[in-house]
């Protein structure tokens, strides 16, 4: 396949705070500009933020069922969101949109793939869940988290698109390499990922600039070493006086970020991304089948937590 069929054009829609008394079809017309304004330029994929139709109700410590139940999406499309699907099969560009879904009487933190036919094309359900199952007494903020979800239990698919091969991962995954490795391991083109990150971190006084370092950190170290595009598109700005950062970009295979958002406000980024790059870096440096040692990295799928030295007694 020649370089200039490996082209594909990437967008990210960042969106600004979603208040809690916003209205999901408030929350989708504001998507939906975002998507008219993607397929206006040309892009052919656009990714949408972690939970993106309502506020980040996992900062709050709620007991009503009904109040808990109505953040989740029980269908997918449904009469609110259905608008998103029709658009992309209009414009023909595909999206991954994250959103809290249920399933029966299990809660996930959700993303979909939609295809620029506007069908579903996979779903992926957010592995590492950060936070807390109960809330810390005395916390000024609380991260909740592992009360409101499920550990997904999808794993990490890539589905083979006839543009690439895309995955998808949310949030706090990304800070884990073993996410990126799986997608990788398949042959990953270009992973979508949707976040809502607070800028003030919850579970110790960690310096406020590390959460920006970090998150691009996460980004440009798993795009390089896993030989792909990583696609991150932020919920940010002050969202019920909890202040999230922005940052959602586009990163090349190379590590190096191409492009990135210059507000904390609602706002769509745009790169025309050459996927050989992939290829290249496949062949070379990252060739997995030349280079991987399997047999030696028992450790990594043996222990959930660190432990003793294997050489130790």
């Amino acid at each position: 396949m020649s370089r200039s069929t490996r082209k594909l054009h990437l967008a990210v829609a960042q969106l600004g705070p979603v208040q809690r008394a916003d209205s999901r079809a408030q929350a989708v017309r504001r998507l939906l500009a975002m998507l008219e304004d993607a397929a206006a330029r040309g892009a052919r994929w656009l990714t949408f933020p972690e939970l993106a139709l309502t506020t980040f109700f996992p900062r709050w410590d709620l007991e009503d069922p009904a109040e808990i139940r109505g953040f989740f999406e029980t269908e997918m499309p449904g009469p609110e969101t259905q608008p998103l699907f029709d658009a992309a099969r209009q414009r023909g560009i595909g999206f991954s949109l994250g959103y809290a879904e249920l399933d029966g009487d299990t809660q996930y933190n959700t993303s979909i793939l939609v295809g620029p036919d506007g069908r579903i094309l996979g779903k992926y359900r957010k592995i590492h869940i950060p936070g807390d199952a109960q809330s810390r007494s005395g916390a000024a903020l609380q991260h909740l988290e592992k009360k409101y979800f499920a550990v997904g239990d999808l794993g990490f698919p890539v589905w083979k698109t006839e543009d690439a091969a895309i995955g998808m991962c949310i949030c706090n995954d990304r800070r884990w390499p073993e996410t990126f490795r799986v997608m990788g391991l398949q042959g990953v083109d270009v992973v979508m990922l949707g976040y809502n990150t607070p800028s003030g971190y919850v579970q110790w006084n960690e310096p406020i600039h590390l959460r920006m370092h970090h998150h691009l950190l996460s980004l440009q170290a798993a795009a390089y070493q896993n030989a792909c595009w990583v696609a991150a598109a932020a919920k940010a700005g002050i969202e019920e006086d909890s202040p999230m950062i922005g940052g959602s970009a586009i990163v090349a295979p190379t590590g190096e970020v191409m492009v990135r958002t210059f507000s904390e406000d609602d706002e769509v980024i745009n790169f025309v991304c050459d996927l050989s790059v992939c290829d290249h870096y496949r062949a070379n440096i990252f060739n997995f089948a030349a280079h991987r040692r399997p047999e030696h990295y028992g450790l990594i799928v043996s222990r959930t937590g660190a432990g003793a030295p294997l050489s130790a007694g």
